[in-house]
Parts: structure tokens; C-alpha cells; sequence
């Protein structure tokens, strides 16, 4: 199969990103090994600040292990190993002076199901902020106020932020986790499938939210969901096999895909 680096299409998008700003994410060269598997195959791709990009593709292609390459979540899997650059702001995050800890204030994660910690509502939200050393009580209220706002949770539990955070709704779970990672004031939030644990009406608000928060935020969310990539994304990379098969404007994969696998995975015919 043919290599990102030589895929033109892509090469033009990657350029376009260029031309009109500075890129928030920069990879290069990106090859993926967990001991002798190859996970990810030579992709090159550059992402925007403050935009949505929807990572797609069947199960096992690699979205995820990409994903997790952004706040060096790889680090922890065994015989994890890669070759390639990536970029935040300009800098290498796999150099030998970053600080881990750092990187992951400025890089938060939403997972898959929501996982509240077993404390209050405010506590939740304020762990990040006490983990960083953070004893100001007047900075930790106001960040904790502000970043329920931002997910639309204040006005459902202000009156009851000594609540335990394991008695909300899913969904409501799932927002309050959003919430503690903006309290830290990341630029970049990952979100691997943020809603496939959730009811359609969640869902519609958690989707709601991520299409606000790009305002201040870069996000790049996994997905196997078709419409929701199309719906809430400004651009869509489809993976398959480990390979980056086509990166472009949402409208464009969905609308005018260049490749035909593009076009079988989107229209249903496989993955």
C-alpha cells in the first residue's frame, strides 16, 4: 500500500493546514511497534488549532494507538517503540527535557466511559488543581465554577457540589470529566469514543459541547461513529491497517472521498 509521504492528497491538505496557520500538532515519519507489530505505518499529518479532528476507521486500525501518541499514553504499554517526530507548539514532546507530568496538563484525555472518582462533584473537578500543588481556595473554586460552566453542568449541581460524582447520570459523568481535565487549562483534549457509553440524548449534549469547545481548545476525538464524525468535525483522518489512508476536510471524506476504501468504510460496505 502506498505510504502517507507519498500520498499526494494528504501532502496538499498537510500544506493547506500549513499556509493558513501555524499548526497546533505537527507528526512526521510516525512509525508504531508494539515489540515486532507494527501498529502505525509512516503517517504524516498536521492538525490545526481550534478545530475538531475525527479520527475514523475499523476496530485494530491503529486510531487509538495514534491517539494515545499525543500525551504519551504509549509510554506504559509493553514493548511499546516508535520512530518519527510529533510536535506541540513547535516542540519535540518525546525530547529528552520533557517534563511527562507537564505535557498532560497541556494535553488532557477523555475516555471511552466516564470514570468520576469516588469523592464529590467539586473534588473531582479540583484534583488536578490540588495535584499541581494548587492551595488557593478562592483560584480553585473559581476554576472549578468556570470549567462546570463550560461543559453546561453548573446550573444541574451547583447547589450540590459535596454530592458524590458516582450518583450523577452518565452523561452528566462523562461532562464532569470533561470538566476536570479543562480545570487545568489544557490547550489540546484527546477524546477516545467520549460517547459510546452514552444515550442518544447525551450524547447530543456531549457532542454540543465539543462543537463550543473548540473556541478555546484543539480536540481530536476517535470514533466509529460515522455521523458523529460528520457532524462535529472540521477535519477526518481514515485509518485503516495502520495506515493513514485519507486526511481531508470532514465535508469532503463524506461528501467527495478520494480513495475508494474511504468511500467503502464510510458508506458501510466494510469495517
Amino acid at each position: 500500500m502506498t505510504t502517507i509521504t507519498k500520498n499526494t492528497k494528504i501532502e496538499e491538505i498537510n500544506q493547506e493546514l500549513m499556509d493558513d496557520t501555524a499548526s497546533k500538532i505537527s507528526v512526521k515519519g510516525m512509525d508504531i511497534w508494539y515489540g515486532s507489530f507494527q501498529a502505525i505505518k509512516e503517517v504524516t499529518m498536521k492538525i490545526r488549532p481550534n478545530t475538531v479532528t475525527a479520527f475514523i476507521g475499523p476496530s485494530g486500525c491503529g486510531k487509538s494507538t495514534f491517539l494515545r501518541l499525543f500525551n504519551r499514553m504509549n509510554d506504559y504499554i509493553e514493548n511499546f517503540h516508535f520512530d518519527g517526530k510529533v510536535k506541540i507548539d513547535g516542540v519535540n514532546i518525546y525530547g529528552k527535557k520533557i517534563n511527562i507530568d507537564e505535557l498532560r496538563k497541556k494535553v488532557g484525555m477523555v475516555f471511552q466511559k466516564p470514570n468520576p472518582f469516588p469523592k464529590s462533584i467539586f473534588e473531582n473537578v479540583a484534583y488536578g488543581l490540588r495535584i499541581q500543588g494548587i492551595r488557593d481556595k478562592k483560584l480553585i473554586a473559581a476554576r472549578v465554577e468556570n470549567s462546570l460552566k463550560q461543559v453546561a453542568l453548573w446550573d444541574e449541581v451547583k447547589d450540590d457540589l459535596k454530592k458524590s460524582a458516582l450518583a450523577l447520570s452518565g452523561g452528566q459523568q462523562q461532562r464532569l470529566c470533561i470538566a476536570r481535565t479543562l480545570a487545568v487549562e489544557p490547550s489540546v483534549i484527546l477524546m477516545d469514543e467520549p460517547t459510546s457509553a452514552l444515550d442518544p440524548i447525551s450524547t447530543a449534549s456531549i457532542e454540543e459541547l465539543i462543537y463550543k469547545l473548540k473556541e478555546k481548545y484543539t480536540i481530536i476525538i476517535v470514533t466509529h461513529n460515522m455521523q458523529q464524525a460528520s457532524r462535529i468535525s472540521d477535519y477526518t483522518a481514515f485509518f485503516y491497517m495502520g495506515n493513514l489512508i485519507e486526511y481531508n476536510k470532514t465535508k469532503l471524506i463524506f461528501t467527495k472521498p478520494e480513495k475508494k476504501r474511504t468511500e467503502n468504510y464510510i458508506s458501510g460496505k466494510f469495517g
